[in-house]
């Protein structure tokens, strides 16, 4: 990736996943400003120390459980973040669980749990990020989404409804952003390997790491379409996926 030498001022929210850490790192080497937002602190510190020996000109922390967040708080919650790093250049969001399918297929509770930190938190939060960017006519704000969104599959649809909604409503924000400069863009990684992977079969080249997806989250905030594959190879497998009739598509295992 070309290096990008402008500083930054970068709020990660859901700093402890694994690609957010690995992007916050690559903001650091800059001389980034950042704050973490994530409900782990021992984390967050542990994180934090490190950005700030890998360069980043400050690195704040705020502790928050976002599936816990009251709706009505999420707005002046995100504006207090704003202000505390004195104004905003790049929101990363990175946050999510896979959830058990098979259990949440059966579980209404398990179900809403998936829906909830998934789709509805973040959705909040990408609308307080939105507002920001939209009143000050600068910015950009980054989302991991997933490549599971693109079509309902037996294996993981609850999940991938959750990343399919949010992209569309990332998109809708892209779209309302466009003609006043701000950018909202949706990632879409394949399988990473993290430990939100932890217990799958891993290797071959469906799996990326959290460094490279990190790269391209890193560099989806300064250019590029509304839509990002990661890796881009994904985009082409996708549409192949997508295209199959449900004839064909109902006979796989997918």
């Amino acid at each position: 990736m070309t290096a990008i030498r402008e500083s930054r001022r970068v709020i990660m929210l859901g700093a402890a996943s694994a690609v957010a850490a690995a992007t916050a790192r690559l903001y650091a080497a800059e001389g980034a400003d950042l704050l973490l937002v994530a409900r782990n602190a021992g984390r967050m510190e542990i994180l934090a120390a490190d950005l700030a020996l890998r360069g980043a000109a400050s690195v704040k922390t705020a502790v928050c459980d976002f599936g816990a967040v009251a709706a009505e708080d999420v707005f002046p919650m995100f504006n207090q973040f704003v202000a505390s790093l004195g104004g905003v250049d790049h929101v990363v969001l990175a946050y999510g669980v896979l959830g058990e399918q098979a259990e949440a297929e059966r579980d209404p509770a398990l179900a809403d749990a998936v829906f909830q930190i998934n789709f509805c938190s973040p959705a909040l939060w990408c609308l307080a990020a939105a507002a920001v960017l939209e009143r000050q006519n600068s910015g950009a704000m980054v989302v991991l989404g997933s490549v599971a969104g693109d079509r309902g599959r037996r294996s993981n649809y609850i999940y991938g409804a959750t990343k399919s909604g949010l992209a569309t409503l990332v998109q809708g924000i892209a779209h309302r952003l466009g003609p006043r400069g701000p950018r909202a863009v949706i990632v879409k990684p394949g399988p990473i390997d993290t430990p939100m992977t932890q217990g799958m079969t891993k290797g071959g080249p469906m799996w990326a790491s959290a460094e490279s997806v990190a790269a391209i989250v890193r560099r989806a905030a300064e250019r590029g379409g509304v839509v990002v594959y990661a890796p881009a190879r994904w985009r082409w497998i996708m549409l192949i996926i997508r295209a199959l009739p449900s004839a064909i598509f109902h006979r796989t295992k997918l």
